[in-house]
């Protein structure tokens, strides 16, 4: 019987929300899949697209980028920024042939756990739906 695939997803969070957030999750013992290796990173507008790219080109299915809901950034707007850069993102990995929802941006607040657990269970059952990164490069 084959082993069912199970994605790898890099998570760069944002210290002042979204990783807070996904520590309110584990503490609140709320069940989601553990199949997300997170990065805490001080703001979301710190996720160079080259992180991005690095990542799915290392073996990642899949790359989550979580930062502030709109007017609550800390840095005053590293989340808009971020929203933009990902857009254009996932249009340039349209047009090379990488499905564009293998990266996703979401906004998760850090009283929002529940929010975080439903976004890495949406996102792993997507990419189950895609199958393996067909641009990872073997070292």
């Amino acid at each position: 019987m084959a082993k069912e695939f199970e994605p790898n997803i890099i998570g760069f969070l944002c210290n002042w929300c979204s990783y807070a957030g996904a520590d309110l999750a584990g503490t609140s013992r709320i069940k989601y899949p553990p199949n997300i290796k997170s990065i805490r990173v001080m703001c979301s507008g710190r996720v160079d697209t080259v992180f991005v790219l690095e990542a799915l080109k290392k073996g990642a299915d899949g790359v989550l980028i979580a930062g502030c809901h709109p007017g609550d950034c800390h840095y005053q707007s590293g989340n808009y920024k971020t929203n933009r850069r990902i857009k254009l993102l996932k249009k340039f990995l349209g047009e090379m042939g990488v499905e564009p929802n293998r990266v996703r941006f979401e906004y998760i607040s850090a009283s929002e756990g529940g929010k975080f657990a439903q976004v890495v269970t949406e996102f792993v059952d997507e990419l189950k739906k895609l199958g393996p990164n067909p641009i990872k490069v073997e070292a």
